[in-house]
This record gives C-alpha cells, sequence and structure tokens, in this order.
C-alpha cells in the first residue's frame, strides 16, 4: 500500500471538513448555525474576482478568497492540489475509472473559453460564475440531489426495519434519533434541477475516463484563473522538461506535462513528482520570474472573443417573462433585484436551510441569468417570521444576514385575494385560515362581517378577509395555508417597493385604508 503523501492527507482533511460543514448548514434545532459550508466559497477567488466585477464593490466577507489568490501568486496553484474538495473526488474517482485518451476538442483555450467570457459578463453586470464554478458545482449535487436522495433512502429503511422488527423497535429508535439529529436532512424536499445538477456533477466525473482530472486541467475556471495567478509564483520545477532517459513523471504528474515540458499554470502542486522520482532529481526552488520559461497565455483572439461573449450574454439573457416577474420573490432582504444577481453564487445553501421549505432554485422565473438564484414559492411553504438562516449562510452576503427583529420587517412581496377563487368571495362562504395563520402580531390579514346575496337569492352572513399592505411583509404562510387545492385563493405578489415596515405598526383596531383595502 502506497504511503499517502502530505497533499493527499492536505485533501482528505478539507473534503472532510467540507462534508461536516455541509451537514451542519442545516437545522439542526438552533436559530444560529455557527459554522456553514459557506467558509469554502469565502476563500474562493473566483467568487472574489466576479463579484468585484459585478457589484463594483468590495465586501470583508471574502477576504479569506483574497488571502488564497495572494498565497496562489506566490506558492503555485496550491488550492487545487491541497483544498478543493471537487479535485479530492476526481482523485478519489480516477484509479477505478479505464482511460480511452485524452478529448483533442478539449485544447489549450478551451478553459479560457469559459472564464473570460463569465469575468466580462461580471464586469457587464451578469455574474454567472457559480455556474461552472467547482464548489458549487459540488454543493449543488449534494444539496440537490445526493442529500435528499439519502435521507429518503434512509427514512424508508428505517421504516421497512421498524415493521420487521415489530414491538422490538424501540431498541434501535436511539441510533435513528442520532441519524435523524445530526446526519439526516432535516426534512423531505424534492428541488426542481436536481437532476441537472447531477448530471453536470457525472459528466464531470465521466471526463475522467479520457483524462485525469480533465476538467480541473482542461475546463475548470476557478483552476484557470488560479493558473494565471500561479504564473507569478517564483517557485519552479526543476527540470522543466522531462528527462530523455526517464520519463517517470508524466506518468506521475495529474496535470502539467504537455509536450514534454511542464505547464506552470496547470500545475497544481501535489509534489508526487518530487517525492516518487526514481533518480531524485526533481526540485522547486527559488527563481525569478523571467526564469519561469515562456508559459502560454491566451492569445488576442481568445481576449477579443471573449470580451464580444461577456457582452452578449450580458445583454441577450435578461429577457423575462412579466408573468413570471410579476411572481418573482426573493428571500427577506433582497430589495435590488441587480444587485442581487450581482452576488449571488448560486450556491444553494439558503435553500437548505431554509426552515419551512419556501426557497427553490429558479428555472425560468428570473430568466436564464437568474437560473439556480433562489426564489420564494408560497404555495410549497413559506418564510418562518422568526428564522434568519438563509441570510447566515450566504457567502456573499446577497442575502443579507439581519437580526431578528429586523428581518421580520422586511418586504418579500405582498398579499393579494383572487376574488374569483377565494371561498368567501366567489362561494360565500366564511374562511379565516389565512389571517388565523398570519404571524405579524397586529395581524396583515384581518376579517369582518360582510352581507351578501347568493347566486341563488339568498342573504347570508360571510366573515371576509382583507389585507392591511402597511404591515404585510409576504412571508407567504397565508398562500401557502389555503385550504383550496391547487390553487390559492391569496397569493403573494412582487413588488418594487420594498422599504421594511415601518417601526409604528397599523394598530389591531384600525381600518385599512383605501388603498391597502382594495374590496372596501
Amino acid at each position: 500500500m502506497k504511503k499517502p503523501t502530505s497533499a493527499r492527507i492536505s485533501q482528505l482533511l478539507f473534503l472532510a471538513l467540507f462534508l461536516v460543514l455541509f451537514v451542519r448548514t442545516e437545522y439542526r434545532g438552533s436559530d444560529e448555525i455557527g459554522a456553514a459550508v459557506n467558509g469554502f466559497f469565502r476563500a474562493n477567488p473566483l467568487v472574489l474576482v466576479s463579484y468585484l466585477l459585478a457589484a463594483k464593490s468590495w465586501s470583508w466577507l471574502l477576504l479569506p478568497a483574497a488571502v488564497t489568490l495572494a498565497a496562489t501568486a506566490l506558492l503555485g496553484r496550491f488550492f487545487c492540489g491541497w483544498i478543493c474538495p471537487l479535485g479530492t473526488v476526481l482523485d478519489l474517482v480516477t484509479g477505478r475509472i479505464a482511460k480511452s485518451g485524452a478529448i483533442r476538442a478539449l485544447g489549450g483555450n478551451t478553459k479560457y473559453w469559459l472564464l473570460l467570457p463569465l469575468l466580462f459578463a461580471s464586469l457587464f453586470g451578469i455574474n454567472l460564475a457559480g455556474l461552472l464554478d467547482p464548489i458549487a458545482i459540488l454543493l449543488r449535487a449534494l444539496t440537490f440531489a445526493l442529500y435528499p436522495l439519502l435521507g429518503d433512502i434512509s427514512r424508508q429503511g428505517w421504516v421497512g426495519l421498524y415493521r420487521v422488527l415489530g414491538d422490538s423497535r424501540d431498541t434501535i429508535a436511539p441510533a435513528y434519533a442520532v441519524l435523524r439529529d445530526y446526519l439526516l436532512p432535516f426534512r423531505d424536499t424534492l428541488y426542481p434541477l436536481a437532476f441537472l445538477s447531477l448530471l453536470i456533477f457525472g459528466a464531470i466525473l465521466f471526463l475522467e475516463k479520457y483524462e485525469t482530472r480533465c476538467w480541473c486541467r482542461r475546463l475548470c475556471p476557478l483552476g484557470t484563473l488560479l493558473g494565471l495567478a500561479g504564473r507569478l509564483s517564483p517557485f519552479v520545477r526543476v527540470p522543466a522538461k522531462l528527462c530523455k532517459d526517464c520519463g517517470a513523471c508524466a506518468e506521475l504528474c495529474p496535470t502539467s506535462f504537455d509536450q514534454e515540458i511542464l505547464q506552470k499554470d496547470e500545475c497544481i502542486m501535489c509534489m508526487e513528482c518530487q517525492l516518487h522520482c526514481p533518480h531524485n532529481r526533481v526540485r522547486f526552488r527559488l527563481t525569478s520570474l523571467a526564469a519561469s520559461g515562456g508559459d502560454y497565455l491566451p492569445e488576442r483572439r481568445v481576449l477579443l472573443g471573449s470580451l464580444f461573449s461577456g457582452l452578449f450574454v450580458s445583454r441577450l439573457f435578461r429577457f423575462r417573462q412579466p408573468e413570471a416577474q410579476a411572481r418573482l420573490l426573493r428571500p427577506p432582504g433582497v430589495r435590488n433585484e441587480q444587485e442581487f444577481l450581482q452576488k449571488c453564487v448560486r450556491c444553494g445553501e439558503c435553500l437548505k436551510v431554509c426552515l419551512k421549505s419556501a426557497l427553490y432554485p429558479a428555472i425560468m422565473q428570473a430568466g436564464v441569468e437568474g437560473i439556480y438564484t433562489p426564489v420564494v414559492i408560497p404555495r410549497l411553504g413559506y418564510c418562518e417570521y422568526n428564522c434568519t438562516l438563509c441570510g447566515q449562510v450566504c457567502p456573499t452576503g446577497a442575502i443579507p444576514n439581519l437580526p431578528k427583529e429586523q428581518k421580520k420587517r422586511e418586504v418579500i412581496g405582498k398579499a393579494v385575494f383572487d376574488k374569483n377563487h377565494c371561498l368567501p368571495f366567489a362561494r360565500h362562504t366564511s374562511c379565516i385560515v389565512c389571517e388565523e395563520h398570519c404571524p405579524i402580531p397586529q395581524k396583515a390579514i384581518r376579517s369582518r362581517l360582510e352581507t351578501q346575496k347568493t347566486p341563488d337569492g339568498r342573504t347570508v352572513q360571510v366573515q371576509v378577509p382583507y389585507v392591511v399592505e402597511e404591515i404585510c411583509n409576504g412571508c407567504g404562510i397565508c398562500e401557502f395555508v389555503c385550504p383550496l387545492e391547487g390553487k390559492s385563493g391569496i397569493e403573494l405578489f412582487s413588488v418594487k417597493d420594498k422599504k421594511p415596515i415601518a417601526d409604528a405598526a397599523v394598530p389591531p383596531s384600525a381600518e385599512p385604508s383605501a388603498a391597502a383595502d382594495p374590496y372596501r
């Protein structure tokens, strides 16, 4: 058995840390999440650069990413060989996949055709870097597909085991309690785009059939960015080429050798060549940048093509259906849609921790530019009045981390009754379920007794609800609990003015204004 190297030990430790933080980024009975997997995004230079280009501002949340970028410029592309959890997964599976030869279509320029258009699109106002960020890809595959599948299989397995054991099932109940409280997802949720997320992750694994670390070497935007920074490193490998009497390094190295020359921007500093050189010739030593060799740089046509591609994407991907736009509901605290899209990394952490399953990845509600960003779907869940978890785990502050009292006053949207569907209006039947469940202390949904005439000529007294817009925060619980099947009798709609609800809320006894009560 081959002795594990320092790089491999580091990889396994960081992968274990990633998985532990992933499991801990979940509601576990506490309103606070002390440590979350968002730390990997805050140390991610691709997230940093795309954020700076898109938002044109600095966030101290991303200071670790600046440290990583500076360390890469000093030490080389070590992140990919020592830290990256997706890279570790690839290293663990690549030995079990038979190789079929390199894909010729994935040449040296391919990775630049992915990275540079993403960065130029960010410069022009659309931050799509999270779609191809390796950590985001891995996290979405886990969050949307693998983790829910694990939870479902585990629960179904325990149900079957309980049936087999019968009255003896209480003896293993403590074991299930441990799994439920510390490992399994808090709730069962089916996510849209789950198959797509798993398909992308599977495609990256499939590329290992053609070349070791093919994704890292030929495609990964984060790896390409780190490779560009790594060119500045004063550490170089000696000798720079394969030895004519050996060539063992080409077999040992997972990424770097092309035509017998070490590609510095692809070297992930795993040190395999130095540790296992049969002649003990390989060294990494300090030298000047000029002496580090003629590293390949993207051609001018790639730069110009990427510039126009980024401009194309940033302008032509912004179309949105007006009907979808009216129901585009963002998490609490998000007031400016454009600013939100510039900061969101599409990691899916907010969806995973949403206490009442209100958040789901957007498909086309926000157009192509908004795919994978979180949207509130009130018919499937609602924003818990006292919950602030989504803001706590957001790595870039796209969803602000607000104190609980301030979050309660943030406006997601406004509730509107559908008079053709709501029971008191459409069927002359009293119903105040939405009022009973409204969490606002002063009640943003209230009711009054009205005299109505039914289609058959009868006069009836009906308890009719109405919305007090001044204090409605759009949490969506009214739409969620509406007893009608399918379409709700009350729906949440997006509003342009998302100013927080005033501290001096309307007292419970006050009658709504004419603007606030369209049925008066």
